[in-house]
């Protein structure tokens, strides 16, 4: 029996990561953007496959704000949280609270159930580069990557990749920093997080998700970073926006590409 056990576990991540080292699209950060992007890329049948280097996807939506497990969220995304079945409640001035408990399992029961796969403990160090266009990612155990242990990655190829990795944008400095490379930012460069102010951060984190280089995306606070705009604290409904339309952007690409 313990034979048994082991060996299905082994064989079957086996495939799962055998079936996935070639994808359309790779996201990198299972938070809200990442898993909403996840979730319509799949329903489309795009191969996607999302890196998050956390045991448990979900980004800071678990934890609501300072560990009070609500969040909030505009008017303007019920449509989005009745498609996924997310349950809200109306509070006032056309904001909704959720559980975040709730809001964050619904989502990452969606994505996956939805066909998108989620390779959880692992971490994104690198990118490929191929004729100037970002055209996979390196992967890495996290607990490797966190010790900075000598262990040489894997390499997953993708049509496109989604820097979906918050505040750091992790994604988009490393294709910055190591190739001396112009960004689709106003300065060419990743510009920097601002403080908080909510209204604008919210409309920013939809304008600024965008291809920021080609074949790299950025959606949710990463687009805010890249792009030097504000960040918002426990609201999400620019984060889920976020994640549609860097979905769309992808779709358009993809169909005009091939």
């Amino acid at each position: 029996m313990e034979q048994i056990i082991s060996a299905g576990i082994v064989e079957s991540y086996f495939n799962k990561l055998k079936e996935n080292l070639s994808v359309d699209v790779a996201i990198v950060g299972g938070g809200p953007s990442g898993l909403v992007a996840a979730y319509f890329l799949a329903k489309k049948n795009y191969r996607v496959a999302l890196y998050e280097r956390k045991l448990a996807p979900g980004g800071g939506m678990w934890g609501g704000a300072m560990m009070f497990n609500e969040i909030v969220l505009q008017k303007e995304v019920i449509p989005l949280l009745d498609e996924m079945n997310i349950r809200y409640k109306a509070y006032r001035d056309g904001i909704y609270t959720i559980d975040s408990v709730h809001a964050t399992s619904a989502l990452i029961y969606q994505a996956t159930h939805a066909g998108a796969c989620i390779f959880n403990c692992i971490s994104v160090e690198d990118v490929v580069l191929h004729d100037n266009r970002v055209s996979g990612i390196v992967i890495n155990w996290a607990p490797v990557h966190r010790e900075r242990m000598h262990v040489d990655p894997l390499v997953i190829m993708a049509k496109a990749v989604v820097d979906g990795t918050g505040h750091d944008c992790d994604i988009t400095r490393i294709l910055e920093r190591k190739n001396n490379i112009q960004l689709f930012t106003p300065t060419g460069k990743v510009m920097g997080e601002r403080s908080l102010a909510v209204e604008i951060a919210e409309q920013t984190t939809i304008e600024n998700t965008k291809e920021i280089y080609p074949g790299l995306y950025v959606s949710g606070m990463a687009a805010n970073g890249v792009s030097g705009s504000f960040r918002m604290g426990p609201i999400f409904g620019g984060m889920l926006l976020s994640g549609k339309k860097v979905a769309s952007l992808i779709d358009d690409a993809i169909k005009n590409k091939s």
